[in-house]
């Protein structure tokens, strides 16, 4: 290749086909899936859960499966793998550690937070660490504000963290210590995530019990409707109160 030309180079060879004995096992899961659903190709979605719970992210096998058992295109797979956040193309961490920066959580910490953690543990935004252990992240939102600045590892939720307790958390992650979300199901590995999202019960005991119920803050309209909760006095602006001049 010169300067100023483009080498598209040599077609790529078609994905390479998964052991026979991994096969036939992902095809028992993928009928049990696509059974759920009127028509097949909406078993997409938790098909690709499935490829990513065997290798970690969706490889090109892993498409050229979904696109086999629901006959469609390896091109219409791709299109849906790469247009979703929550399946990965490249190899990752069995930990996903994703720190919200969205408007809130940025404000209350989360910038701080995630500066801190790419220099702790010395990747980038989505690099994961040489011990393969963590893959950090910046997220949008977590639909949890009232827990700002907002961690989630594996999707459960680390709530009120500080730069200290995010170094903290992720150095017992790649030690090998027990860490407890904050709410919700006990933590497991990135691998045994993807397996639950792709439908599969989560068979630990007592993880189904551990739910992650919104906070007070997040509730308190609900209270207000079902008369739980009494009514706050409402501050007009300017101090003016309810009823009176200006109004």
């Amino acid at each position: 290749m010169t300067d100023g030309q483009t080498s598209l180079g040599m077609p790529q060879l078609p994905a390479p086909d998964y052991p026979a004995e991994v096969r036939t096992r992902l095809e028992a899961d993928a009928k049990e899936i696509i059974a759920r659903y009127p028509g097949s190709r909406s078993a997409l979605l938790p098909l690709l859960h499935l490829v990513q719970a065997e290798e970690g992210h969706v490889t090109r096998t892993g498409m050229r499966f979904c696109a086999d058992v629901l006959g469609l295109t390896t091109a219409e797979v791709t299109a849906v793998a790469t247009f979703y956040s929550m399946y990965r193309r490249k190899p990752s961490g069995d930990y996903q550690v994703g720190v919200c920066t969205n408007t809130l959580c940025a404000v209350m910490g989360g910038d701080a937070i995630f500066e801190e953690l790419q220099a702790h543990l010395g990747v980038g935004n989505q690099g994961t660490t040489d011990d393969g252990k963590i893959t950090l992240e910046h997220i949008e939102c977590n639909a949890a504000c009232d827990f700002a600045p907002v961690v989630m590892v594996n999707w459960e939720f680390f709530d009120n963290q500080t730069p200290e307790s995010a170094k903290a958390m992720v150095d017992d992650l790649r030690a090998g210590r027990p860490v407890e979300p904050t709410r919700g199901a006990p933590l497991c590995t990135f691998k045994e995530t993807a397996r639950i999202l792709a439908g599969f019960p989560d068979e630990r005991e007592g993880a189904v019990e551990a739910t992650g119920g919104a906070g007070p803050a997040s509730l308190v309209g609900l209270r207000l409707a079902k008369g739980e909760a009494p009514h706050h006095k409402i501050v007009h602006p300017r101090g003016e109160s309810a009823g009176g001049e200006g109004e």
